[in-house]
């Protein structure tokens, strides 16, 4: 869909320069969405991946972040055996709905009710990030908290239109439970695309 040189605002790497590979297609349907432009891969040409690399060394930064919409819809291995072999971290931004493909430094982990993670993904993340859009999510994120590895970052994060309704539970539950940090998309405090 795009590629873009920016800041990561979201997680465990937030505040870091990162080039960013967005990739079109998504059947997972989250409400909340912010780029549900992405969802129709049909909508955008396919893109060589020598281009995509070739992008991406012009950036000073050398991780690049896959995300989506779902991109763990497409095979990434040869995508991301490129970029290792041209200097890039690569990081991974999954729902985990899909069996994983590629090689990765990062893997984020942020499942929807939707369309529940694969048990691997659980297994795999490095960064457990669930979006609390109602108090019922605090239930979803400790059964999916109790699937990932002892070492997986927890992170609950404030769906961005019910930010300031929902950022007070998330404070009072991360101080009762301090297992779980507080990620906010300081991108869009910061009006960075």
């Amino acid at each position: 869909m795009e590629s873009f040189y920016s800041i990561q605002g979201e997680g465990c790497h937030s505040g870091k320069a990162a080039y960013f590979i967005r990739l079109a297609g998504c059947d997972v349907g989250c409400s909340w969405c912010d780029v549900k432009e992405s969802w129709d891969e049909k909508s955008y040409p396919k893109t060589d991946i020598d281009d995509i690399i070739a992008s991406a060394k012009e950036s000073k930064s050398r991780i690049a972040i896959i995300t989506g919409g779902e991109p763990l819809i497409y095979n990434l291995k040869e995508l991301t055996h490129k970029l290792k072999s041209n200097g890039f971290q690569t990081h991974l931004e999954t729902s985990g709905a899909y069996v994983f493909t590629g090689s990765w430094d990062w893997i984020c982990l942020s499942p929807k009710k939707f369309k529940n993670p694969l048990p691997e993904a659980l297994k795999m993340a490095d960064e457990l990030k669930v979006i609390i859009f109602n108090r019922n999510d605090f239930l979803w994120a400790e059964k999916m908290a109790r699937s990932v590895k002892p070492d997986c970052k927890l992170y609950l994060q404030p769906e961005w239109s019910k930010s300031t309704v929902m950022l007070p539970h998330i404070i009072g539950y991360a101080k009762d439970n301090p297992k779980w940090e507080i990620s906010l998309q300081i991108h869009k405090f910061m009006n960075i695309p």
